[in-house]
């Protein structure tokens, strides 16, 4: 069903506050495009594999915009008696269009040549973004790219998709249908451009009986090249969802292979990282000391973050008579996206380990120990109990040396802070590792003020409250001022600013290499703004220089 007569354009429902604004590109994604209309069967799949992959981080946000042959697809708890009559094909065709049942949500809709559909496969944590938030970002997507063709268009209230026309003439010009799997979209939305709308004759689209579907080239009285309006509604995803898409161009194929043929292409782009420059080069450590430590750790069958986070400055810290131990085992109960810990099973506690840490802590002649964990929101104490224990032991073994604690947030539970707040350990640590708008991406089940009331709780009882952030990920200045100034205002007196370095291939990948001197000017910002002790630097990590920072 169609409609030409075009009166005055309706009022435009109100778009989403600032996503129209320009911004600077804070992650990186790739753009798929196919130069001839694609079967639906072999781009679903190739769907469902970049969502697995985007799942795993092994690709960043990809945008999958292409035509289709002609096809009806059916959400899942679509009606098919809205399938009126699937021979309707138009051009020539007098083959029945396939019917396929989909797992998005929705109705039935068709996609066909000259209908330009975009699959968005991103993890709507890193666009800090609901489920409907994000759909009306699609949706703006194409509201703003008819815009740039001289075409008002709006979403209605209560429905997905976008329209155009006014009261009297009211049409669809644009779907959308998605689902959301822990928390990686598939599907995405289709906006009509030029001689598709046969195909919607056999059916009730998206199962609206009172409404008519119109076209870019029916509106404009000429049809746009598909082509162009391909690229200006990827200029419209990158600044709505702040993403700085490369472009990888895609041959269609039927053969049985071909999502894998497509996958090897958009894997061989996708791997791409920022190269590490030449101020990050490490010699692997060595020497007598190095040894020394590792053979005591060994003995005591115990572990060490320096080892466990790969730190690039374990050889200087041990050097220097300081280490940090990790107590609680070595697998942690949270999936931090930025760290190489491992995150499998755990086990019960050894109640042990604080006597065997604090022996190799005196046999080492340690001067600073640094005691930090795991998170092991499996136990009822998240392991505050095996923190105390921990620096008892070590003032016992080890009267001369200063003890920190870098602990988790005990998910806010007072009472297990105050188990280690009672032994009144000289520097009270925790780590905000990230600012909060990166929280949901790379901390998913922490929160960024229940870690400033964690450093709040230490300062307010007379502790050296100390904490540590990452940038790399895709942060802005203003944001790390923002979160400097929230350090600060939680009782934060000692600080570390460190480069994040990706760990391994399912992690997070670097979006930014800070320069040297940008770590000096960060250390320089922080001390004027109040910090009492900075190590801002690209190999710096949060025990680094720990013990100076007492002195």
């Amino acid at each position: 069903m169609r409609r030409s007569d075009w009166g005055s354009t309706a009022e435009r429902t109100e778009s989403m506050n600032d996503t129209t604004s320009q911004k600077s590109s804070r992650w990186d994604g790739l753009l798929l495009r196919f130069p001839d209309p694609l079967l639906y069967e072999p781009a679903w799949e190739l769907q469902r594999a970049l969502w697995e992959r985007r799942r795993r981080l092994q690709l960043p946000d990809c945008l999958l915009l292409l035509e289709h042959e002609p096809v009806y697809t059916l959400g899942r708890h679509a009606d098919p008696g809205f399938v009126r009559d699937s021979r309707v094909g138009g051009q020539g065709r007098p083959e029945a269009i396939p019917t396929i049942a989909i797992d998005r949500g929705g109705e039935v809709t068709y996609h066909g040549p000259g209908q330009l559909t975009a699959y968005f496969i991103a993890d709507l944590r890193a666009h800090h973004a609901g489920v409907k938030p994000f759909v009306h970002r699609l949706e703006q997507a194409v509201i703003d790219t008819l815009g740039g063709f001289g075409i008002e268009a709006y979403r209605r209230e209560g429905l997905i998709g976008v329209w155009t026309g006014d009261a009297r003439n009211e049409a669809k010009i644009a779907a959308a249908g998605i689902r959301v799997a822990q928390g990686v979209s598939m599907h995405g939305i289709a906006l009509n451009v030029a001689g598709c709308l046969d195909g919607f004759g056999g059916i009730v689209p998206c199962g609206l009986t009172d409404a008519w579907v119109t076209t870019m080239g029916e509106v404009l009285r000429e049809d746009p090249a598909v082509a162009e309006v391909a690229d200006r509604l990827a200029e419209a995803f990158g600044r709505l969802f702040e993403v700085a898409f490369r472009r990888v161009d895609l041959q269609p194929h039927s053969g049985t292979s071909a999502a894998e043929d497509w996958l090897q292409e958009i894997e061989r782009h996708g791997r791409r990282g920022a190269r590490r420059p030449s101020w990050l080069k490490m010699e692997l450590p060595k020497g007598k000391t190095f040894r020394s430590v590792r053979e005591a750790l060994s003995a005591g069958n115990l572990y060490t973050v320096c080892e466990g986070a790969r730190c690039p400055n374990r050889q200087e810290c041990w050097d220097a008579g300081t280490a940090t131990f990790m107590i609680l085992g070595k697998s942690c109960t949270r999936r931090c996206r930025f760290c190489s810990v491992e995150k499998s099973g755990t086990g019960p506690v050894d109640s042990d380990e604080p006597r065997r840490l604090a022996d190799a802590a005196a046999t080492m002649n340690l001067k600073h120990v640094v005691v930090t964990s795991v998170t092991r929101d499996d136990l009822i104490d998240g392991g505050a109990g095996q923190f105390a224990e921990t620096v008892v032991q070590i003032r016992r073994a080890l009267p001369s040396a200063t003890v920190e604690v870098l602990i988790p947030d005990f998910q806010g539970s007072g009472e297990a802070l105050g188990q280690v707040l009672e032994q009144r350990p000289d520097v009270w640590g925790h780590n905000v590792e990230t600012i909060p708008r990166l929280y949901p991406l790379a901390r998913p089940t922490a929160d960024y003020r229940r870690s400033l009331e964690v450093l709040r709780l230490g300062a307010e009882a007379g502790l050296r409250a100390k904490s540590g952030f990452m940038v790399g990920l895709g942060e802005s200045s203003a944001e790390i001022k923002q979160l400097l100034g929230d350090l600060l205002a939680a009782g934060c007196r000692h600080v570390t600013i460190g480069q994040y370095l990706q760990p391994n291939r399912d992690s997070l990948t670097v979006k930014r290499y800070w320069a040297p001197a940008e770590f000096d000017r960060w250390a320089d910002h922080a001390r004027k703004l109040g910090f009492d002790h900075v190590e801002s630097g690209p190999l710096v990590r949060s025990s680094y220089h720990a013990h100076e920072a007492l002195q």
